[in-house]
């Protein structure tokens, strides 16, 4: 998995590639080292942010305090900590929901 996923003090850090504006919510897969999520909602303030936030709250099956975009506010290429799991963690678990 070439996915970057590094550890943070609280938790560990995901490399996120957005598609706003896209047909249906999805994580599409892996593009360019980060883990590429689809969502519906258009990039304006904040919409998609949120919808991508909410996205791997439930796709990675974490509380919704757990999942916070740390970077890349206004950018496609985004980064998310997830708190309270280790990187082993989190690569063990995205490798066996993209399987």
């Amino acid at each position: 998995m070439a996915i970057t996923i590094t550890a943070h003090a609280e938790g560990a850090t995901l490399a996120v590639r957005a598609q706003p504006g896209a047909r249906k919510n999805a994580v599409v897969g892996e593009q360019a080292g980060a883990l590429k999520v689809a969502v519906t909602a258009p990039p304006e303030a904040g919409r998609a942010n949120a919808a991508i936030t909410e996205l791997l709250r439930d796709w990675l099956e974490v509380k919704r305090s757990q999942v916070e975009l740390i970077g890349g506010p206004t950018n496609r290429n985004k980064t998310f900590l997830v708190r309270g799991v280790t990187p082993d963690e989190l690569a063990t678990l995205i490798t066996t929901k993209l399987a």
